[in-house]
Protein backbone atom coordinates (compact mmCIF):
# COMPACT_ATOMS: atom_id res chain seq x y z
CA UNK A 1 0.00 0.00 0.00
CA UNK A 2 1.50 3.51 -0.91
CA UNK A 3 2.18 6.41 2.05
CA UNK A 4 -0.90 8.12 0.17
CA UNK A 5 -3.52 5.26 0.17
CA UNK A 6 -3.45 4.50 3.96
CA UNK A 7 -7.00 5.39 5.51
CA UNK A 8 -6.83 8.73 7.71
CA UNK A 9 -9.68 10.50 9.22
CA UNK A 10 -10.54 14.08 8.61
CA UNK A 11 -10.70 16.31 11.96
CA UNK A 12 -14.65 16.14 11.19
CA UNK A 13 -14.78 12.22 10.97
CA UNK A 14 -14.97 11.48 7.35
CA UNK A 15 -12.34 8.79 6.04
CA UNK A 16 -9.94 9.96 3.62
CA UNK A 17 -6.75 9.13 2.57
CA UNK A 18 -3.40 11.65 1.78
CA UNK A 19 -4.53 10.57 -1.96
CA UNK A 20 -7.66 11.73 -1.83
CA UNK A 21 -6.52 15.32 0.30
CA UNK A 22 -3.46 16.05 -2.18
CA UNK A 23 -3.62 16.11 -5.58
CA UNK A 24 0.39 16.53 -5.62
CA UNK A 25 2.43 16.80 -2.83
CA UNK A 26 1.70 17.41 0.53
CA UNK A 27 3.34 18.61 3.55
CA UNK A 28 2.43 16.05 6.56
CA UNK A 29 2.42 18.43 10.13
CA UNK A 30 1.87 17.04 13.90
CA UNK A 31 0.26 19.95 15.43
CA UNK A 32 -0.85 21.40 18.76
CA UNK A 33 -2.37 24.45 20.07
CA UNK A 34 -0.45 24.80 23.03
CA UNK A 35 3.15 24.59 21.98
CA UNK A 36 6.13 27.31 21.86
CA UNK A 37 6.54 26.46 18.31
CA UNK A 38 2.16 26.62 17.73
CA UNK A 39 3.18 30.17 15.81
CA UNK A 40 4.22 28.07 12.70
CA UNK A 41 0.81 28.10 11.89
CA UNK A 42 1.07 31.11 10.73
CA UNK A 43 4.03 30.12 8.12
CA UNK A 44 2.54 26.76 7.45
CA UNK A 45 -0.92 28.56 6.54
CA UNK A 46 1.18 30.90 4.09
CA UNK A 47 2.65 28.13 2.49
CA UNK A 48 -0.77 26.10 1.69
CA UNK A 49 -1.83 29.77 0.22
CA UNK A 50 1.20 29.70 -1.88
CA UNK A 51 1.89 26.62 -3.05
CA UNK A 52 -1.99 25.53 -3.67
CA UNK A 53 -2.08 26.33 -7.58
CA UNK A 54 0.97 23.93 -7.53
CA UNK A 55 0.15 20.92 -5.90
CA UNK A 56 0.87 21.29 -2.45
CA UNK A 57 -1.46 20.86 0.28
CA UNK A 58 -0.45 20.81 4.16
CA UNK A 59 -2.06 18.03 6.23
CA UNK A 60 -2.34 19.29 10.07
CA UNK A 61 -2.18 15.88 12.28
CA UNK A 62 -3.13 17.02 15.64
CA UNK A 63 -1.46 14.98 18.44
CA UNK A 64 -1.27 15.21 22.50
CA UNK A 65 1.76 12.90 22.90
CA UNK A 66 4.25 15.44 23.92
CA UNK A 67 3.10 17.17 27.56
CA UNK A 68 -0.25 17.01 26.84
CA UNK A 69 -0.33 20.27 24.27
CA UNK A 70 -3.01 19.45 22.34
CA UNK A 71 -5.89 18.68 24.79
CA UNK A 72 -8.87 20.16 22.95
CA UNK A 73 -11.87 18.31 21.58
CA UNK A 74 -11.70 18.17 17.52
CA UNK A 75 -14.67 21.24 18.04
CA UNK A 76 -11.78 22.94 19.50
CA UNK A 77 -9.32 22.40 18.14
CA UNK A 78 -11.02 23.49 14.63
CA UNK A 79 -11.88 26.63 16.48
CA UNK A 80 -8.58 27.61 17.38
CA UNK A 81 -7.01 26.80 13.93
CA UNK A 82 -9.59 28.95 12.14
CA UNK A 83 -9.95 31.62 14.24
CA UNK A 84 -6.13 32.47 15.98
CA UNK A 85 -4.29 31.57 12.99
CA UNK A 86 -6.75 31.76 9.75
CA UNK A 87 -6.09 27.71 9.00
CA UNK A 88 -7.73 26.60 5.71
CA UNK A 89 -5.75 23.52 5.26
CA UNK A 90 -7.03 20.07 6.11
CA UNK A 91 -6.73 19.01 9.42
CA UNK A 92 -7.27 15.28 10.26
CA UNK A 93 -8.30 13.40 13.90
CA UNK A 94 -5.93 13.64 16.46
CA UNK A 95 -3.51 10.94 16.43
CA UNK A 96 -0.39 9.13 18.08
CA UNK A 97 2.59 9.83 15.93
CA UNK A 98 4.73 7.71 18.58
CA UNK A 99 4.41 4.56 20.75
CA UNK A 100 2.23 1.32 20.27
CA UNK A 101 -0.95 3.29 19.46
CA UNK A 102 1.42 4.90 16.28
CA UNK A 103 -1.33 5.97 13.65
CA UNK A 104 -0.27 3.92 10.49
CA UNK A 105 0.64 7.51 8.55
CA UNK A 106 3.59 8.00 11.31
CA UNK A 107 4.47 4.41 11.12
CA UNK A 108 5.77 5.20 7.93
CA UNK A 109 6.51 8.40 8.51
CA UNK A 110 9.25 7.71 10.85
CA UNK A 111 11.22 5.36 8.90
CA UNK A 112 12.25 8.81 6.66
CA UNK A 113 15.36 10.04 7.63
CA UNK A 114 15.96 13.86 8.19
CA UNK A 115 19.18 15.96 6.88
CA UNK A 116 21.51 14.32 9.45
CA UNK A 117 20.63 10.27 8.41
CA UNK A 118 18.21 10.34 11.33
CA UNK A 119 14.87 7.93 11.26
CA UNK A 120 12.62 7.08 14.35
CA UNK A 121 10.47 8.70 16.31
CA UNK A 122 8.71 12.09 16.07
CA UNK A 123 10.72 14.57 18.13
CA UNK A 124 7.98 17.45 19.37
CA UNK A 125 4.96 19.10 18.04
CA UNK A 126 5.29 20.88 14.50
CA UNK A 127 8.05 17.98 12.60
CA UNK A 128 7.67 18.00 9.09
CA UNK A 129 7.54 15.64 6.21
CA UNK A 130 7.19 16.31 2.97
CA UNK A 131 5.46 13.62 0.52
CA UNK A 132 6.27 13.99 -3.02
CA UNK A 133 3.12 13.90 -5.22
CA UNK A 134 4.40 10.36 -6.04
CA UNK A 135 3.83 8.82 -2.22
CA UNK A 136 7.58 9.13 -1.27
CA UNK A 137 8.63 10.90 1.69
CA UNK A 138 11.14 13.70 -0.37
CA UNK A 139 12.15 15.33 3.04
CA UNK A 140 11.69 14.96 6.94
CA UNK A 141 11.86 18.22 9.12
CA UNK A 142 12.50 18.46 12.47
CA UNK A 143 10.45 20.44 14.55
CA UNK A 144 12.54 23.63 15.25
CA UNK A 145 13.01 24.16 11.33
CA UNK A 146 10.36 27.00 10.89
CA UNK A 147 7.90 26.24 7.86
CA UNK A 148 9.12 28.81 5.29
CA UNK A 149 13.08 27.99 6.25
CA UNK A 150 14.68 28.23 3.28
CA UNK A 151 15.73 24.37 2.67
CA UNK A 152 11.98 23.74 3.14
CA UNK A 153 11.16 26.01 0.68
CA UNK A 154 13.79 24.61 -1.65
CA UNK A 155 12.64 20.98 -1.01
CA UNK A 156 8.76 21.87 -1.65
CA UNK A 157 9.90 23.71 -5.44
CA UNK A 158 11.77 20.43 -5.80
CA UNK A 159 8.66 18.42 -5.70
CA UNK A 160 6.20 20.48 -7.59
CA UNK A 161 5.83 20.98 -11.52
CA UNK A 162 7.29 24.30 -12.50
Amino acid sequence: MSLKDIPLTTLDGKPTTLAELADGAALVVNVASKCGLTPQYTALEKLAQDYAARGLTVVGVPCNQFMGQEPGTAEEIQSFCSSTYGVTFPLLAKADVNGAERHPLYGELAQATDAEGQAGDIQWNFEKFLVAPDGTVANRFRPRTEPDAPEVIAAIEAVLPA
